[in-house]
């Protein structure tokens, strides 16, 4: 058996260089707030988020080689700005349950500020504390491939040699915006509905929302999941609500002003959403069954190397030290006695307080372990946090009901060990993936983890606000907030019912269970992915209507890879250019969109081109964004005996 070479990272540990420094820290915190805003813009309306490594990783390579900055600046950079997405998909799956179970009515105050500041840094710290304890055997387990990790270090290794593709995705975030904000200006209709009555019953017909957002997030899943996705939109308005609605009425003399488009957007809320739930629960169930044996992997791994990381000593190896283990305790323990009074300010009882610490230290840690160890296979757009914080909610409430806690106190506590166990498992995984990359660059583990930390706190302390703005600036443009149409935030509105249900004893099981019967229907039918279909019924037509779009858009560009014969190195040029550019969308609307939604907040009035502005406007958009996510890939698919770029994923 030939002997395995030791392994050599592109700087060596011997080697100093600048990493940890001012520019960096600043270029990498600005990112992690941008595109931590971005995502929880993202999530809350489409209920799904983008991998933050990847276009932080270009942008902050694009700034600090602008500054002649190192290669470990950069990585440093992507490090940091990667981290606020994790943030914002712990704060996006459960602080809007908060205000959707009716315990910050209004969502904001003071209080509800500092406490969500101090769920978010208080996750986020254990998840980085968690890592630092199992970093040096899980990131060199070669059973674990971490794919979006390589690709992000070959970024920055590409970038040395003049590579990169800033301006693709620079220029795609000014298109999104530009289109946004067109349709914030009323220029064209960005969405187009129409009543087909049919008998004595009707069909609610819904255009694809115009959203480059949207159809970025289509491309970037491709379309076979844009399809499942869009099933569940057909399911939801093609069959479920229309006929719930034709027997709701049948047979009744109504009313020659009955509204019947109003009447099924009723229906699809009090009906139809309830039964995608028990899908989703089913979903997320069946999600972490298939990953039984990573999971179990995981948590066996997880108890062994916390005394490996306790005896294992010092290095005095650059590439391989990670914070002392004395400031890791220190940092688990304060945040546990932080986060004890946290849930005895939400429940009230002291014993009850110590129970949710316990559950979601023990339940923090093992999901951390296991976060990681997924993102290590299928990378961390693939790592199925909301059904990790499931597991952990449903433990937690019914161990509330246990101790006799009940009302709006038990349903807080609950949403409190989820949002924290949330975070932490996000930013876990996230974390590992970044000491992955920079592992391969030949990056300082402990400088990392020390920007991660501070990355979390400045987002933390932040990420409230977007929340805000978007909440409140969808009750000032005549929307409810939080669980409504513009705003549906499935994960959150999940959750927020689940915690009611079992301690307030509210649920509406057979809606439920009608669901939960569904979504085992789905398995049966080996449906690649339940929770996509069940999510897709949850949101507005308009939404999965125009992922599907997006996604119809990317499986064209691999019908012209084909026709074209282009090899595997043009392939994945296409692919790249064609993820960035989406991705830029995404950014774009997202911040303009923030924008916009601040100045509802403050009731300020915008200038409209048109009172009724036309959908047929509209088609000429859908073909700019087609024309955009085709034709320039493909162009730029380069020479066929170009070496192959890294292959990279979101």
């Amino acid at each position: 058996m030939a002997e395995q070479k030791p392994f050599v990272p592109f700087v060596s540990p011997e080697t100093n260089m600048a990493e940890f420094t001012i520019r960096a820290l600043i270029i990498g915190l600005v990112l992690a707030v941008v595109l931590g805003a971005a995502n929880a813009y993202l999530g809350l309306k489409a209920g799904m988020t983008i991998a933050a490594t990847y276009p932080a990783a270009v942008i902050g390579m694009a700034l600090i080689k602008i500054m002649k900055g190192t290669i470990l600046e950069e990585n440093f950079t992507r490090t940091v700005g990667s981290i606020g997405e994790s943030i914002a998909a712990g704060a996006i799956f459960t602080l809007p349950a908060f205000f959707i179970a009716g315990i910050w009515n209004p969502f904001f105050t003071p209080g509800n500020y500092m406490i969500s500041a101090a769920i978010m840094v208080a996750g986020g710290i254990l998840g980085i504390m968690f890592v630092a304890l199992l970093r040096r055997v899980m990131v060199e387990d070669v059973e674990l491939p971490f794919p979006e990790s390589v690709a992000a270090a070959e970024i920055h290794k590409a970038g040395r040699h003049g590579g990169g593709g800033s301006k693709f995705l620079f220029s795609a975030m000014g298109i999104g915006a530009v289109i946004q904000s067109l349709g914030q200006f009323k220029l064209f209709a960005t969405s187009w509905d129409k009543l087909i009555p049919l008998g004595k019953g009707s069909l609610l017909f819904k255009s694809p929302d115009v959203s480059p957002a949207y159809m970025g997030v289509g491309y970037i899943i491709g379309p076979r999941l844009a399809s499942l996705n869009f099933s569940g939109g057909v399911l939801a308005w093609g069959l479920l609500t229309p006929m719930i609605a034709y027997f709701k009425y049948y047979g009744q003399e109504l009313p020659a002003d009955f509204d019947w488009a109003a009447t099924m957007v009723t229906v699809w809320k009090s009906y139809v959403r309830p039964i995608a739930i028990g899908g989703m629960l089913v979903g997320a169930g069946f999600t972490l069954w298939k990953m039984r044996k990573s999971l179990a992997t995981g948590i066996a791994r997880s108890v062994g190397d916390v005394k490996k990381a306790a005896s294992g000593g010092h290095t005095e190896i650059r590439t391989e030290k990670d914070i002392n283990f004395k400031w890791i305790m220190i940092g688990i323990l304060t945040t546990a006695v932080a986060t004890f009074f946290i849930y005895n300010y939400f429940a009230q009882n002291v014993l009850a307080a110590f129970v949710a610490t316990v559950v979601m230290i023990v339940a923090g840690f093992f999901f951390a372990a296991v976060s990681g160890y997924l993102v290590g296979i299928i990378g961390s757009s693939n790592n199925p946090i909301s059904g990790l914080t499931l597991s952990t909610l449903v433990v937690a409430a019914i161990l509330m009901v246990a101790l006799g806690m009940k009302g709006t106190q038990g349903v807080a506590a609950v949403l409190g060990v989820a949002a924290v166990v949330c975070v932490a498992a996000a930013v876990a995984g996230e974390m590992l993936q970044d000491l992955k990359a920079g592992h391969f660059l030949g990056g300082t583990p402990w400088k990392m983890q020390v920007g991660d930390i501070i990355g979390v706190v400045v987002s933390a302390a932040i990420m409230f606000i977007p929340l805000l703005i978007l909440h409140e600036g969808d009750i000032k443009m005549g929307g409810t907030g939080f669980g409504g149409d513009k705003l549906p935030a499935p994960q959150a509105s999940l959750m927020a019912i689940l915690s009611k249900g079992i301690v307030a004893g509210d649920m509406e099981w057979i809606l439920i269970f009608v669901g939960m019967l569904m979504g085992v229907g789905f398995i049966l039918m080996n449906v690649k992915s339940p929770m996509l279909v069940s999510v897709g019924m949850y949101l507005p037509l308009g939404t999965t209507f125009a992922i599907f779009v997006g996604g119809m858009i990317k499986g064209i560009v691999e019908k012209v890879n084909t026709k074209k014969g282009f090899n595997d190195a043009q392939k994945s040029r296409v692919e790249n250019n064609g993820v960035l550019l989406a991705a830029g969308l995404i950014a774009g609307e997202a911040l303009i969109g923030l924008l916009f939604a601040g100045l509802a907040f403050g009731e300020i009035k915008l200038f409209e081109f048109f009172s009724q502005p036309s959908f047929l406007v509209s088609l000429v958009v859908f073909a700019i964004i087609a024309w955009l996510l085709i034709q320039i890939p493909v162009k730029n698919a380069g020479k066929p005996d170009d070496p192959a770029p890294p292959q990279v994923s979101m």
